[in-house]
């Protein structure tokens, strides 16, 4: 396909062009490039392609600046401007409502876009492999490096290949020096990486979180299979405290499994405490090693002030707080309701909320873990009380059906209803017209140069019972 013009912007990070009546999705172009396709994967109505040549950019292109875009994954949109990047989120939030929900909305309010572009994660997660990714470039060079090892993301499509990282923009640059100080270390010292195939080698991951606060949690995750192999790792945690004396919570997870999962492990502390603080209007959250914070906290403490706003809440309400998590939202309102009730399925997770609550003095917000289909039911309700507003922030997924029946015949004046994925979002909300309509919509940007987008929707029901 030669000189073809993108016209558009699709799910996942691509951008569409249209062939006569085939839809084309491509990665890595922006709407207004010319371009010559190659076919990677055709069906009826769309194709999957990929640009091999540009005969023009698009004057609202602009130019990466990580010098891993393109082959690590992330950060797709770098190449459109942060004003067009909001553009075509508010668009995929007003799509998504409208062709999906196929419902009658207000005018969405413009999208609250965030204030740092660069270096807005508190959380990153590195894996080491003895597989380094080699890119198409290198490989047409017969690039050779001295070492194999790498630490750094993921490839797509290659779970035992990992693509070396040298300076990630997402999280504050300690995340990189800290990063890359292991990896010398580890090269110096003939540290074996794991072999994800095998599962063979020591090195498997590192979590590195930041809070506004300053405070700094590393973990590091290790096989490890005999006392040597422990003194040695040791060794590297003591090279990390004396290199690194910022970090508060240093800690570490001996994980012999064939997965990278740690939410089964026990996590040990080498130095400083178990955990670090985050900060939001004078309340203070503990957030541990297994714990859940939204990643950008400064575009969270927007969020949560527009669900505040939408709730409306006087004092006199009782707020289920539905998919609570750590009780984060839960908390932050609980000062301007009556009561609050949390529910979640991580039991770690509600330990965490109920800490929360304490270390605040809350003493009205009660947390209940379950899955949240078998926990909210009418006996439930019966039992704990009929709420006058339910905030609902449920995963990628969205909400079960049962979940919707019992919120529709529960009938709260006031439904808040947060979400990461607008198309699921848009599907449950057609559910829910049949009591309510959408009276708010605010569409808030948590990840700066990725398609993601948050969503914030105010229902009010049609009419009192």
């Amino acid at each position: 396909m030669e000189q073809v013009t993108i016209t558009g912007v699709a799910a996942e990070g691509k951008a569409i062009a249209r062939v006569g009546d085939l839809v084309v999705f491509v990665p890595y172009v922006v709407p207004g490039d010319i371009v010559d396709l190659q076919v990677k994967r055709k069906k009826h109505h769309y194709a999957e392609a990929e640009a091999v040549k540009f005969h023009s950019c698009s004057p609202v292109r602009a130019v990466p600046f990580c010098q891993h875009y393109g082959v690590c994954g992330g950060c797709k949109w770098q190449i459109l401007p942060y004003p067009e990047q909001l553009k075509y989120k508010q668009q995929q939030v007003a799509d998504n409502l409208t062709r999906i929900g196929k419902i009658e909305l207000p005018e969405i309010l413009p999208i609250l876009g965030s204030e740092r572009t660069e270096f807005y994660r508190n959380k990153l997660e590195f894996t080491f492999s003895n597989k380094r990714w080699l890119t198409e470039t290198e490989i047409r060079q017969n690039v050779v490096y001295e070492q194999m090892n790498a630490v750094g993301f993921h490839i797509s499509g290659a779970f035992d290949k990992v693509l070396a990282i040298e300076k990630c923009w997402l999280q504050d640059d300690v995340s990189n020096r800290i990063r890359n100080a292991v990896r010398d270390y580890a090269y110096a010292h003939n540290y074996s990486f794991i072999n994800l195939r095998t599962q063979e080698g020591m090195l498997r991951n590192i979590i590195i979180r930041t809070s506004t606060t300053g405070e700094l949690m590393v973990i590091l995750i290790a096989k490890i299979v005999a006392d040597e192999e422990m003194l040695r790792f040791k060794q590297l945690l003591q090279f990390v405290a004396d290199t690194f004396p910022e970090i508060t919570s240093l800690l570490y997870v001996v994980n012999n499994k064939c997965n990278d999962t740690i939410t089964d492990l026990d996590v040990l502390s080498y130095k400083g405490v178990d955990h670090i603080f985050e900060q939001m209007e004078g309340l203070r959250f503990k957030i541990g090693p297994k714990s859940f914070y939204q990643t950008n906290s400064e575009q969270a403490y927007r969020l949560y002030k527009v669900v505040r706003a939408f709730a409306a809440l006087t004092g006199n309400e009782l707020v289920y707080d539905l998919y609570t998590g750590t009780g984060t939202i839960a908390n932050f309102i609980a000062r301007s309701a009556r009561r609050v009730i949390g529910i979640e399925y991580v039991p770690e997770a509600i330990e965490d909320a109920r800490v929360n609550a304490r270390i605040n003095g809350i003493n009205n917000a009660d947390f209940f873990a379950g899955d949240m289909k078998d926990m909210l039911t009418p006996e439930f309700v019966d039992m704990h009380g009929h709420p006058d507003v339910i905030i609902t922030d449920p995963p990628r997924a969205g909400m079960h059906p049962d979940v919707i029946e019992v919120i529709l015949a529960t009938a709260p004046r006031r439904i808040v209803y947060v979400s990461c994925n607008p198309a699921t979002q848009a599907r449950d909300l057609r559910m829910l017209d049949t009591q309510y309509r959408v009276t708010a919509v605010q569409p808030v940007d948590m990840f700066p140069h990725t398609h993601h987008v948050e969503n914030v929707v105010l229902l009010e029901l049609r009419i009192e019972s």
